[in-house]
């Protein structure tokens, strides 16, 4: 008899602390079991690039300067939430590092020819072209920034897949034989951007008060002027 009244004692004892167990259990529960953990922080975007082709991403070499008015702040920044880190968001400002850009002599009788600079997007990247005019330099002299001269432009211009964007480059507006000789010209998609790139023109160009034009979808807006 007395061995009965233990095991039903221990049973007891064992039902009692299994609901207090469970008891704690749901207590400690979240109300909302849908919530399995918060999303990660986005990652800094890498700028890639690489190739033969000079892309935005390369630093001008020591020795040959950046555009005027270049500091060390500055890159593209959200105009808009895109909800995540990398480059495909819609409303950011493209800095010079999300653009590949390729250039070429064009033949004009009006101006002796001029570079046309293309610049497209890196795979990926969408990207807004919102400040309209590019800062150019050959060298790092201040006689070697190009001047603008506001013929063209769309402000802004979306960049993304095949979409383009053109300026044009007279590397020489004077008379004569004055000039520098330069093989390479700098470009950036405004004076702040930290990372200009450098492209290597398809001649050596003689320069004297270079002019650039303002960003455009249109090849013939991109002729420079002197106005």
């Amino acid at each position: 008899m007395r061995s009965r009244l233990a095991a039903r004692s221990t049973r007891l004892v064992l039902a009692a602390a299994a609901v207090t167990a469970l008891a704690a259990i749901t207590a400690c529960q979240p109300e909302d079991s849908s919530d399995t953990g918060s999303s990660s922080a986005p990652s800094a975007a890498s700028s890639g690039g690489g190739g033969k082709e000079t892309s935005a991403g390369d630093s001008p070499s020591a020795g040959t300067g950046t555009p005027a008015g270049d500091s060390s702040s500055g890159g593209s920044g959200d105009k808009g939430d895109s909800g995540s880190g990398d480059k495909s968001g819609y409303g950011q400002s493209c800095g010079t590092n999300d653009l590949d850009f390729t250039v070429a002599w064009k033949s004009d009788p009006d101006v002796d020819g001029y570079y046309q600079v293309t610049a497209r997007a890196k795979s990926g990247i969408t990207c807004y072209l919102d400040v309209n005019t590019p800062s150019v330099a050959f060298g790092s002299g201040a006689d070697g920034v190009a001047s603008p001269v506001g013929q063209g432009g769309e402000d802004p211009i979306k960049l993304t897949g095949s979409a383009v964007a053109y300026t044009g480059i007279d590397a020489k507006t004077t008379d004569g034989d004055v000039g520098k000789q330069f093989e390479n010209v700098i470009i950036a998609v405004s004076n702040d951007d930290p990372d200009p790139a450098e492209l290597e023109l398809p001649d050596t160009a003689t320069v004297d008060k270079p002019i650039v034009t303002n960003w455009s979808t249109r090849r013939d807006e991109t002729v420079p002027r002197l106005v």
